[in-house]
C-alpha cells in the first residue's frame, strides 16, 4: 500500500521540525501529498465556570500566533506542503475531522520519551482513536 496523503502533527516544539522532515523523507518516497497540523487546547473545554471576557480574544491570538510558527516550519522544508492547518479543541477530534475533510490515509506524530510523555501523552488516545494509519517516531 502506498500513501497518499500524509498528516504530520505537531506540537510546536522543538521537536517540530525534525518531525516534519522525518514526515517529508516519507513523503518524497512514496510520492504523497503533505501537510501539517497542529491543535490549540481549546480552554472552553476544559474549565465551564466563569471565564475571562479577555479569553476568547486570547484564544485568538494563540491561534494566530501558531498559524505563524506553523507556516514559518513548512517553510523551512524541503518537500511542497500542500496544507497548513491549526484547529483548537480535543486533538483526536480535530485530526479526524481534518482526515474526513482532506482524504489523509496516514498520521505522523512524535511521541517523547520522558517523565511527562508517559504521564500526559496523547499518543495513547490516538492508537485507539485513529482511523487510518497512524506513525508514531520516538522523540528524546
Amino acid at each position: 500500500m502506498s500513501y497518499q496523503h500524509i498528516v504530520v502533527a505537531v506540537d510546536l516544539s522543538e521537536h517540530s521540525a525534525f518531525l516534519v522532515n522525518k514526515a517529508a523523507g516519507l513523503a518524497k518516497a512514496v510520492g504523497a501529498e503533505l501537510s501539517v497540523i497542529h491543535i490549540d487546547v481549546n480552554y472552553n473545554n476544559i474549565y465551564a465556570g466563569l471565564i475571562d471576557v479577555n479569553l476568547v480574544e486570547n484564544q485568538k491570538s494563540l491561534t494566530d500566533h501558531s498559524t505563524e510558527k506553523l507556516q514559518a516550519l513548512a517553510d523551512q522544508v524541503d518537500y511542497p506542503i500542500s496544507h497548513v492547518m491549526v484547529g483548537r479543541g480535543d486533538l483526536t477530534e480535530e485530526l479526524a475531522d481534518a482526515i474526513a475533510k482532506q482524504e489523509f490515509d496516514l498520521v505522523v506524530c512524535g511521541h517523547h520519551h520522558d517523565f511527562w510523555g508517559k504521564l500526559l501523552s496523547n499518543t495513547r488516545h490516538l492508537v485507539h482513536d485513529m482511523p487510518i494509519d497512524l506513525l508514531v517516531v520516538p522523540l528524546d
